[in-house]
């Protein structure tokens, strides 16, 4: 159980993808990207063609720590609607393993119940979908809960990526992500540390 799983669907915003799997694997976590749909070719919300690394139904849920869910509101709504996706959520969510979603993503853990009793955040124009959640954060970027982590959208994927590689690698992992990808030289010319 060292993997993590990001599940994909026709429509998923391309940074939003990319980037938590980018970090993630800088500092060594195993990753699988998995489609949920028919196909392993799929295309971005920005056209970009890539392919999975699995289809849904090779996932054994015991070989993952932890799932992550991109936005783009085509394959957010793909997932929320793929009740294959809602269960395995909710078996994830039993075994208190760690959940991120971003941007549009929210709504599918939304839809499958596991935020009655979290605070969690979206992109904004999504909030009025975010009806089961328990409170709906509006003045934070990046909001953890429990084993559950959301964010607001493509701008702040690198901020979520950072949290989820602080939740799995602790303060080490980090500093070897802010190091690699300068995010300390942004801190250090903003004045603010993430």
């Amino acid at each position: 159980m060292n993997k993590f799983l990001v599940l994909v669907a026709n429509g998923n915003e391309t940074i939003e993808i990319f980037t938590v799997v980018d970090y993630l694997r800088r500092i060594g976590v195993e990753l699988d990207i998995a489609s949920v749909e028919e196909s392993k070719e799929l295309k971005t919300s920005q056209d970009v063609s890539f392919k999975a690394d699995i289809s849904f139904s090779d996932i054994k849920e015991e070989d993952y720590m932890g799932v992550y869910i991109p936005g783009g509101t085509k394959g957010a709504y793909a997932m929320r609607d793929n009740e294959k996706v809602l269960d395995l959520l909710r078996s994830f969510n039993d075994e208190d393993k760690i959940i991120g979603a971003i941007c549009a993503g929210p709504v599918v853990l939304n839809k499958a119940g596991i935020l009655s009793d979290k605070k969690a955040t979206s992109f904004p124009d999504m909030k009025d979908e975010m009806d089961q959640t328990g409170e709906y954060v509006d003045n934070e970027i990046v909001v953890t809960d429990g084993n559950i982590t959301t964010g607001r959208g493509a701008a702040v994927t690198n901020y979520l990526a950072l949290r989820l590689a602080h939740i799995i690698g602790g303060d080490e992992a980090v500093a070897k992500l802010k190091h690699g990808t300068q995010h300390e030289a942004v801190e250090k010319y903003f004045g603010f540390e993430y």
